[in-house]
């Protein structure tokens, strides 16, 4: 199974932005899509935003416009773009396959929105 490791996160006041990576450990080429998740605390984890190895995206309706996906198959990397944060966006964010790989969760980064 490919390990994820995800990084980026950090403190932002509402209104910032910030730029999640996730580095697999293995090649993500075969993966037809990949997702970045998010589970704020008593919450439970769910599906943010997610691409295709073509290109094609899904992003859930709370984070639409604002956060912004990309895959570089050839680093083996995913990427986040969170722009106009808000506090409802403070959460552990993670990377994984879409559908989720149980074995292959990482760590998680942790993002608190907050003045």
């Amino acid at each position: 199974q490919v390990q994820l490791v995800e990084s980026g996160g950090g403190l932002v006041q509402p209104g910032g932005s910030l730029r999640l990576s996730c580095a697999a450990s293995g090649s993500i080429f075969r993966i037809n899509r990949m997702g970045w998740y998010r589970q704020a605390p008593g919450k439970q984890r769910d599906l943010v935003a997610s691409i295709t190895s073509g290109g094609s995206t899904y992003y859930a309706v709370s984070v639409k416009g604002r956060f912004t996906i990309s895959r570089d198959n050839a680093k083996n990397a995913v990427h986040l773009q969170m722009n106009s944060l808000k506090p409802e966006d403070t959460a552990v964010y993670y990377c994984n396959s879409d559908p989720p790989s149980g074995g292959s969760w990482g760590q998680g980064t942790q993002v608190t929105v907050s003045s």
